[in-house]
């Protein structure tokens, strides 16, 4: 993510902070800034994750969308098949 930084303020476990502290210290991580700031975009890359997997779970169920896929696989199976042969 590279748009503009806003800073907030975060209530987080005094052992957490010093956990970070200890990171940079040892320079395990560049700043504490820099792994919180990790720490939330990999947390976020996994809450998207999961939101995406139960919307396919939903869809999944969702027969209408299961009869329009169905459809869509069957008319491109030819396609498919031609651009999969080995000439």
């Amino acid at each position: 993510m590279s748009s503009k930084p806003k800073n907030v303020t975060f209530t987080l476990p005094v052992e957490l902070v010093e956990k970070y502290r200890t990171y940079a210290k040892n320079k395990d991580i560049t700043s504490v800034n820099a792994g919180v700031r990790e720490a939330l975009e990999l947390y976020a890359v996994k809450v998207d994750k999961e939101r995406l997997r139960n919307e396919m779970k939903s869809a999944s169920e969702d027969p209408k969308f299961m009869s329009d896929l169905k459809k869509s696989m069957e008319d491109f199976e030819a396609i498919d098949n031609e651009a999969g042969r080995e000439d």
